[in-house]
């Protein structure tokens, strides 16, 4: 927030212009992140239910055998599994370069992805539990961010130590890959939730001062939208783990 304010002062533009257009950029950052998150559940719905049905019945309603078998029952899961993370680091590095519309496409093809990744959750808990879990997640996350937008408090600091936390449940998630450990997993799952609230609000709050600090440059509509896109992957993400991470502590599993 400080560092918003004082954005704010060296641009010499009133505070109410800054405010309208910082409204707008939010809006569009929100936008963008909705219709990805939209893309995320139907892609997951979809395989998932076939899955789940491919599991319980032997037949499938709208995706084949063979492409379920190839993505969930063969070395592909792997890549399934790690893809999404190569492709956030080679985005976050091309965003810049790109055209909105095309930066646009990449999102929500990578949330598509993302579908495919989370998809076995519908095999592995139930359908209330997991929108329970949603509904609990998007309370948390409009808070969270709320906060975020609102306070006068500073939380650059936390982004170091919260960017530390992020490697830290990688490194973990993949060594408990191999572990299996259940323990490890409910620390991950602890640590998680509290590393990605805390993200929610620093974003939001980061991406405010960003906005202001663009039209301090005198930035044009391209850097905007660049900065709304990779915004929208940030708070994508945090939504995403938290609901993830909620997912291990409030899913009830299929008997």
């Amino acid at each position: 927030m400080a560092q918003y304010e004082q954005a704010v002062n060296r641009t010499g533009v009133g505070v109410q212009q800054i405010d309208a257009g910082l409204r707008a950029h939010m809006n569009a950052i929100y936008g963008l992140m909705g219709v990805a998150m939209l893309v995320t559940g139907f892609v997951a719905y979809i395989f998932g239910q076939d899955l789940l049905a491919a599991m319980e019945t032997g037949a499938t309603r709208i995706i084949p055998m063979g492409v379920l078998a190839t993505l969930y029952s063969s070395p592909m899961v792997y890549v399934i599994m790690f893809a999404p993370l190569l492709v956030v680091f080679g985005f976050a590095a091309m965003v810049h370069r790109m055209s909105h519309a095309t930066a646009q496409l990449v999102f929500w093809g990578f949330a598509a992805l993302m579908g495919l990744s989370i998809a076995t959750i519908f095999v592995r808990f139930t359908g209330i539990s997991i929108a329970q879990t949603f509904f609990v997640t998007a309370i948390a996350f409009l808070g969270l961010s709320l906060y975020g937008y609102t306070t006068k408090k500073d939380l650059s600091g936390m982004g170091t130590f919260l960017i530390m936390g992020v490697i830290g449940l990688v490194v973990a998630s993949i060594v408990n890959i191999f572990l299996q450990s259940e323990a490890l997993m409910f620390a991950v799952s602890v640590i998680g939730v509290l590393v990605f609230a805390g993200l929610t609000a620093y974003d939001t709050q980061r991406l405010k001062s960003e906005y202001v600090m663009i039209t301090q440059m005198g930035g044009g509509q391209r850097e905007l939208n660049a900065s709304a896109v990779s915004g929208a992957l940030s708070l994508y993400l945090n939504f995403l783990n938290l609901f993830m991470f909620l997912l291990q502590f409030m899913g009830q599993s299929r008997e």
